[in-house]
C-alpha cells in the first residue's frame, strides 16, 4: 500500500517516522510506496494553543488531497499534537487516515498497564491524549510543572535538537510523574521526545507513542501487499 505521511510537525519527527519505516521495509527485502506532505509547525502549533480545529482540519485536508492526488492509500499524522483534530480530519478526508489514538489505547491494555504518565504539548496532557484512552488511567504534570513541560517541549520539537538540558528536565519530569503520581510507565506522547530518550536508559518504563503508532503503519501497509 502506498503510505502518505504529513510531517513537517516537526521535521526530526518526520524523520523518525520515515528512517523506521524504511528501516523495516529494507528488513523484510520490500519496497517501500510513500509520499510525505510538509506542513507546518508554528502553524500547527498556533491553532492548536487557540483550539481552532477547523482551521487545521481544512489545512490537513488540504495535504490529504495531495497525498491522495500522489497515489496514497491512507494517510497519517505524524505528530501526535496534531491529533487534535483528528476526528473532524476522519470526517472529510476522501481516503483514511490511521489515527494513533485508538492505536494506543489498545497498546495500553494489552500491556496490561493500569496508569500512564504523559509528556507532550499542553493539550496533549491536559486532555489526556484528547479524550481517546479508556484503557487506563492518565496522569501528566500539574501548574507550573504542566506549563514547563509544554514549553520545554516547543523548544525541542521547533529546534529539532536535544540540549543536555532537555535531557535532564524530561528524565525529572519523568521521575516525578512516577513517584508523585503513582505512573507505571511514561508514555513519549510527541514524537520529538525520541531526542532525548530514543537508546537511553532511565528509572522508568519508557513508551514511545510514535514507535506503536509506526508499527501500525506498517502492519497496515504490508498487510495489503
Amino acid at each position: 500500500m502506498h503510505i502518505g505521511l504529513i510531517g513537517g510537525i516537526g521535521p526530526a519527527a518526520t524523520e523518525y517516522y520515515y528512517g523506521k519505516l524504511a528501516k523495516a521495509y529494507s528488513a523484510e527485502n520490500r519496497i517501500m510506496d510513500l509520499t510525505i506532505a510538509h506542513a507546518d509547525t508554528p502553524t500547527l502549533l498556533g491553532n492548536l494553543s487557540h483550539d481552532a480545529k477547523d482551521s487545521q482540519t481544512r489545512i490537513f485536508l488540504e495535504f490529504v488531497n495531495r497525498l491522495q492526488a500522489a497515489g496514497a492509500d491512507f494517510a497519517v499524522v505524524t505528530s501526535l499534537a496534531g491529533h487534535f483534530c483528528i476526528r473532524e480530519l476522519e470526517a472529510v478526508s476522501p481516503i483514511p487516515i490511521l489515527n494513533a489514538i485508538p492505536v494506543l489505547d489498545g497498546y495500553f491494555a494489552q500491556e496490561g498497564l493500569s496508569r500512564i504518565g504523559l509528556l507532550g504539548t499542553r493539550a496533549v496532557m491536559q486532555s489526556r491524549l484528547y479524550g481517546g484512552i479508556g484503557s487506563v488511567d492518565i496522569v501528566a504534570p500539574k501548574g507550573a510543572d504542566l506549563d514547563a513541560t509544554h514549553e520545554a517541549y516547543v523548544s525541542l520539537a521547533t529546534g529539532g535538537i536535544a540540549t543536555d538540558d532537555h535531557r535532564a528536565f524530561f528524565a525529572n519530569m519523568g521521575l516525578r510523574l512516577r513517584s508523585k503520581q503513582g505512573a507505571d510507565a511514561i508514555a513519549l506522547a510527541g514524537t520529538d521526545l525520541f531526542l532525548v530518550f530514543d537508546g537511553a536508559a532511565f528509572d522508568f518504563r519508557v513508551i514511545d507513542c510514535a514507535q506503536i503508532h509506526i508499527d501500525a503503519i506498517i502492519r497496515h501497509s504490508m498487510s495489503a501487499g
